[in-house]
C-alpha cells in the first residue's frame, strides 16, 4: 500500500513545514480535501495568530483560518507524527546577491532531526539545479541517520503561487512535480493531484523541475527590464510610455509587459540563484544580470525623476514634504520583504528628504523590523510638496482628483509609478505629472 493511499485513508498525515504565503495556503488546500494536517513554524508568534483564527497573509482569510484542521504547532517533534513532507521555507539572497540557503539548510536541519522512516520529502523553495539533491539531502541524512533512497524518499515541486492574487492560486496552476525515481515521482503526483485542479506536470527529474522554476521568474525579469529601459528613453524623448504599449499591444504577439518596480522574493531574487549557479560553472551570464542592474536601479530612477519634477515646480529639494503611497512589494498584499520601494525613500534621504510613508494594506510591524519606517494614517497626508503614488492598492483605485488635490500645498507634483491616473486630465488639471 502506497505512502499516498495511506495519506487518503489518514492512516499517515502530511507536514507543512514553513507557514508562510506559499505553505499556509497549501496546508489549508490539503486539509480541505481531508488529508491530516501538521503545520509547521518557527515563529510562535504566527502559529499564535493561526491558533487564535488570523490570516496575518490575507492568503485565505480569517474564516477559513478559523475554520481549518489544519494542527499548527511550534513544535518541531510533532513532524515526526507525518510521513509526507512540504517545505516551503524562503529562499532570499545576501546584500551581495549571492543565494541565501540558511532558511532551506535550517528546515532541512530540523526535519532531519525528526524524519522517521519511510517518508518522502518534497521541497518547494525556489533553488537553482542541485539544491535539493546536493545540499538538502546530506543534511537529512547527517541529522536523521537514515539513508535517501534506502529509508526515505524526496522530490521537488516548486510554488507558483502568486501572493495577493485571488485568480492563479495553487489549485488552478498546473504544478510541476519531480521525484528522485519513478515511485517518488509516481506518489508525489498523486498526492498534489489531490488539491491541484489544473493538474500536474511531471518533469524528468529534480534539477529539471529545479530549472523551470528558476527561469519562470527569470523570463519575466529580464521581459520587466526591457520595459523599464524603454521607460527611460521614452520619458528623455518626452514620449508617454504607457502609450506606446497600448498602441504596439494591438499585434497578436506583442507581450503585455509594464515598466515597474520589481521586488519581492521571487522575480527580484530567483535571477540571482540562477547566474551565481552559472558562475559556479563558469559561465557569467550577460541578459539576465543586465536586466537585473536595469530593475534593481528603478527606485533611484523614481526618486530622482520626483527630485526634478520638485526643481521644476520651483520648490525646495531639501527638507520637500514627500508623500509615498504604498510600500509592499506588490498591490493588495500586505508583504513588505524586498520592497523596492525602500530604495525610493533611501534615494530621497540623499537629497536630504524624509518621505512620509502609508499603506493601508502593509505589515507595518514587519516594515518596522525590516526597514526601520514607521507608516502614517491617510488623514496625515497633507500639505505635500510631492506624492508618489508607488504601489496600486485596490485602496487607492477610489481616489477621485479632489483627493489628490487635498493632499497638497502650492504646486501638485505627482508621481504615478504604476500609471494608475489618466495622465492628460491630471496635466489639464495643473499637476506636473510623471509616470513611468
Amino acid at each position: 500500500m502506497s505512502l499516498y493511499e495511506d495519506l487518503r485513508a489518514n492512516r499517515e498525515k502530511l507536514s507543512l513545514v514553513g507557514l508562510g504565503y506559499v505553505g499556509m495556503p497549501i496546508a489549508i488546500a490539503f486539509a480541505k480535501k481531508g488529508i491530516d494536517v501538521v503545520g509547521f513554524d518557527l515563529n510562535e508568534k504566527k502559529i499564535d495568530l493561526y491558533k487564535s483564527g488570523i490570516d496575518p497573509t490575507n492568503e485565505v482569510g480569517n474564516d477559513t483560518i478559523k475554520n481549518t484542521t489544519v494542527a499548527f504547532t511550534a513544535d518541531e517533534t510533532k513532524l515526526r507524527e507525518a510521513k509526507f513532507h512540504i517545505v516551503a521555507v524562503p529562499t532570499p539572497v545576501y546584500d551581495d546577491h549571492t543565494p541565501d540557503l540558511t532558511p532551506v539548510e535550517g528546515a532541512s536541519r530540523i526535519l532531519g532531526r525528526n524524519l522517521t522512516k519511510g517518508s518522502i520529502v518534497v521541497f518547494e523553495s525556489t533553488v537553482y539545479p542541485g539544491v535539493t539533491e546536493d545540499v538538502c539531502v546530506p543534511i537529512l541524512e547527517k541529522e536523521s541517520g537514515l539513508k535517501c533512497g534506502v529509508d526515505f524518499k524526496i522530490g521537488y515541486s516548486p510554488e507558483r503561487i502568486n501572493p495577493g492574487d485571488k485568480i492563479h492560486r495553487l489549485e488552478t496552476i498546473t504544478k510541476i512535480v519531480s521525484g528522485m525515481d519513478d515511485e517518488t515521482l509516481d506518489i508525489v503526483a498523486k498526492v498534489y493531484e489531490i488539491v491541484v485542479d489544473a493538474g500536474v506536470h511531471r518533469a524528468s527529474c529534480i534539477k529539471v523541475a529545479e530549472a523551470a522554476k528558476v527561469i519562470e521568474n527569470s523570463q519575466r525579469d529580464i521581459n520587466i527590464a526591457f520595459m523599464n529601459e524603454l521607460s527611460i528613453i521614452f520619458n528623455k524623448m518626452g514620449i508617454d510610455t504607457k502609450s506606446v504599449l497600448e498602441a504596439a499591444g494591438t499585434k497578436w504577439n506583442f507581450l503585455n509587459f509594464r515598466p515597474g518596480l520589481v521586488g519581492g522574493h521571487c522575480i527580484g531574487v530567483d535571477p540571482y540563484y540562477l547566474t551565481y549557479k552559472a558562475e559556479m560553472m563558469g559561465y557569467h551570464s550577460q541578459v539576465i544580470l543586465a536586466g537585473r542592474r536595469i530593475n534593481d536601479d528603478m527606485g533611484k530612477y523614481i526618486a530622482e525623476s520626483c527630485v526634478k519634477k520638485l526643481i521644476k515646480a520651483e520648490k525646495t529639494v531639501k527638507n520637500a514634504r514627500v508623500a509615498i503611497l504604498g510600500f509592499t512589494f506588490k498591490e493588495n498584499c500586505p508583504d513588505t520583504r524586498n520592497s523596492k520601494v525602500y530604495d525610493i525613500v533611501k534615494e530621497l534621504r540623499e537629497y536630504g528628504i524624509e518621505p512620509i510613508i502609508t499603506d493601508p494594506q502593509a505589515d507595518s510591524a514587519e516594515a518596522k523590523r525590516l526597514y526601520g519606517v514607521e507608516f502614517v494614517p491617510m488623514s496625515e497626508i497633507k500639505d505635500m510638496d510631492a506624492v508618489i503614488l508607488a504601489v496600486a492598492h485596490s485602496d487607492f483605485e477610489s481616489f477621485k482628483m479632489g483627493d489628490f488635490e487635498a493632499m497638497f500645498r502650492g504646486a501638485k507634483v505627482l508621481l504615478d509609478v504604476k500609471g494608475m491616473l489618466d495622465r492628460k486630465a491630471y496635466e489639464e488639471a495643473g499637476f506636473e505629472y510623471w509616470r513611468l
